[in-house]
């Protein structure tokens, strides 16, 4: 066998036995319906991490040909005086965690955090107006497959067929302090 015969197929080898990755590009390890469950496990990993504890609610599902993404929606309000404080336990809590850190938005009005685990999941912080916090988790490309809801309940109101979700608004005495 050629050393280039011999470097495509380790490299074939390598692919299928860490990501489970075909030729066509698509993880054959998991489905959507699993990447979305993993997804939520990221989502619930890095919530139960922020103390004290802020309220969240389902953002969207949304599905592409071969991907899923799911977002959960911070309702606390977190004041121009604590983001930088709720992005440093995210941030900690992501490299503790072994993600790659892939950049970081340090706009004083709208930073974020983007990120991706071992396993492929693209993960994002991000803060937008009135200081509501916003975390995405997007999969890499699985099998097709049909993708329930999410079962995580959240830990306030569900906000279930309101589109847009509310501005935050719930007050915490620690992240919201100094908001208006």
């Amino acid at each position: 066998m050629s050393r280039r015969s011999l470097a495509t197929v380790t490299a074939l080898l390598l692919c299928a036995s860490l990501s489970g990755c075909v030729s066509d590009g698509k993880r054959t390890d998991m489905n959507m319906q699993e990447a979305a469950d993993r997804a939520d496990a990221i989502l619930d990993a890095v919530l139960n991490e922020i103390q004290p504890e802020v309220q969240w609610t389902h953002g969207p599902t949304t599905t592409g040909s071969c991907d899923v993404t799911r977002r959960r929606t911070v309702m606390t309000i977190v004041s121009a005086e604590r983001r930088g404080s709720f992005l440093g336990v995210v941030d900690r809590f992501w490299r503790k965690g072994g993600y790659r850190i892939k950049a970081i938005n340090n706009d004083v009005d709208v930073p974020a955090i983007f990120a991706q685990t071992k396993d492929g999941f693209g993960v994002t912080l991000s803060i937008g107006g009135k200081g509501q916090a916003f975390f995405e988790v997007d999969s890499p490309c699985v099998k097709e497959s049909e993708v329930a809801e999410s079962t995580t309940p959240p830990n306030g109101p569900a906000y279930e067929n309101v589109y847009p979700l509310p501005r935050p608004n719930v007050r915490s005495d620690f992240w919201s302090a100094g908001a208006s």
